[in-house]
């Protein structure tokens, strides 16, 4: 993982907050690049949880987390998943990465589309991972992103319908200069379309 751009208040970081960083990019590594459920677990307290806000999906405790990462996690991330930086703030005891994820949809993926068959479709989001940590090691992950992005970029729900957006979420996240309010004019066209054909 590229390095993100640090948005705390201090260009140099603690070495509390280095650790933290350490700790956070070591478990990481465990679970992306070696992909090992034990070494992802040894950098966790016994009460750990992660909570994968959007679908309810993660674990509390070892025993639930051991599970998790080795039945549901681990072996069901695609093999092409990439993650890029966008930016972290490191706290005394808690660290926030804000990040775009990217995969294709090409095997069953529990953790974040429960019971959806592969689709082979690429999907891009914003995913927010908000971190705790306790006596050296993480005591809790909450990971936010935004499931009606997944659910129109897998072909399961329509943008043109709702207002929701599918990659240009995470395209305007990498860059800020894209154009914004597009779901809004949508709205206003869509308004006086009917309102002329109404008349």
């Amino acid at each position: 993982m590229a390095k993100p751009e640090q948005t705390d208040a201090k260009t140099n970081p603690t070495p509390a907050q280095e650790t933290l960083r350490q700790l956070w990019e070591e478990h990481v590594q465990y679970e992306f690049s070696t992909r090992n459920t034990d070494d992802t677990l040894a950098t966790m307290v016994e009460d750990a949880y992660v909570n994968h806000i959007p679908v309810l999906t993660g674990g509390v405790g070892k025993d639930e987390l051991q599970e998790f990462y080795s039945k549901r996690f681990i072996p069901q991330m695609p093999p092409d998943t990439e993650m890029t930086p966008v930016s972290r703030t490191i706290g005394e005891d808690q660290l926030v990465d804000e990040m775009v994820f990217k995969f294709t949809h090409s095997i069953r993926m529990d953790w974040m589309l429960p019971g959806v068959a592969p689709t082979g479709k690429r999907v891009e989001i914003p995913l927010v991972a908000i971190v705790r940590f306790r006596e050296g090691k993480l005591a809790h992950e909450h990971i936010y992103w935004d499931q009606a992005s997944v659910l129109v970029q897998i072909g399961l729900i329509e943008a043109d319908k709702l207002p929701v957006a599918g990659v240009e979420s995470s395209r305007k996240v990498l860059n800020p200069a894209l154009p914004a309010n597009a779901l809004m004019s949508r709205l206003i066209e869509a308004s006086n379309i009917s309102s002329t054909v109404n008349r």
